[in-house]
């Protein structure tokens, strides 16, 4: 068997227009769910810690870490990543430039 003509499961998968299409909906909740889940971690945060200096309720703390939660606001993340001490930092593709935000 030729090693260049072998291809991984996931490059065989995403040549299915269905699984690719599905793939790339659900990978968002998936990666801020990562994030989160690695954010806590780090901070040793727990779900009612997190909640409640976010002010916010812990069952979405929960649904995000599931991966459940698919509309979350721009008000609720950010008032999640200040309560993990981070900030949002927006690059533009085309130059690396980082447009500063100040916010509060």
């Amino acid at each position: 068997m030729n090693k260049k003509n072998v291809m991984s499961t996931y490059d065989e998968l995403m040549q299915d227009e269905d699984f690719k299409k599905e793939f790339e909906e659900s990978y968002k909740e998936f990666a801020i769910s990562e994030l989160l889940l690695a954010l806590m971690e780090g901070n040793h945060t727990s779900v009612r810690k997190l909640a409640k200096e976010a002010g916010i309720s812990t069952s979405i703390i929960q649904n995000i870490r599931a991966g459940k939660k698919n509309n979350l606001t721009i008000k609720t993340f950010y008032n999640i990543l200040d309560a993990l001490n981070c900030e949002i930092l927006i690059k533009r593709r085309a130059d690396n430039f980082v447009f500063p935000l100040i916010a509060k």
